[in-house]
């Protein structure tokens, strides 16, 4: 019961966005870690696209029968992750010895820092709305 008064708020949206900021920090680090490795690929995570699907997309919701078909329509929440890219750079060489661009990625790690942050304010302060709702 709990869970589905949750699921008509963005709570869901947000723990998936938190939880795709953790992966993606992840990732930021992970490249981090691998300035200096040969033939490394910087990688990404793709994940606004999917939340934006998830927050408006059309009106209009496909049925899906088979898991093979092409969803149309707005994304379910329960659906809704992130994907790991490597990111092509051609050959463009940040590191010396791969595209790994330190400048790059510390701004990614502030970026993801302040999504995150934003997505915890958003979520505490739907809390804290249910705390008044409840207390008056």
């Amino acid at each position: 019961m709990i869970s589905s008064f949750f699921d008509k708020t963005k709570v869901p949206l947000l723990e998936k966005a938190m939880d795709a900021y953790l992966v993606r920090h992840q990732i930021t680090a992970d490249n981090i870690a691998n300035i200096g490795t040969p033939g490394y690929k910087t990688k990404r995570v793709k994940f606004e696209e999917y939340f934006q699907d998830a927050l408006g997309g059309s009106r209009l919701i496909g049925a899906r029968t088979n898991e093979n078909h092409i969803p149309l329509g707005k994304a379910s929440v329960e659906n809704l992750s992130s994907t790991i890219n490597e990111i092509n750079f051609g050959n463009h060489m940040a590191s010396g010895t791969n595209d790994v661009d330190i400048d790059r990625e510390m701004a990614e790690l502030a970026k993801n820092q302040i999504q995150f942050k934003f997505s915890s304010q958003a979520t505490a302060g739907i809390f804290q709305q249910l705390q008044k709702a409840i207390k008056g």
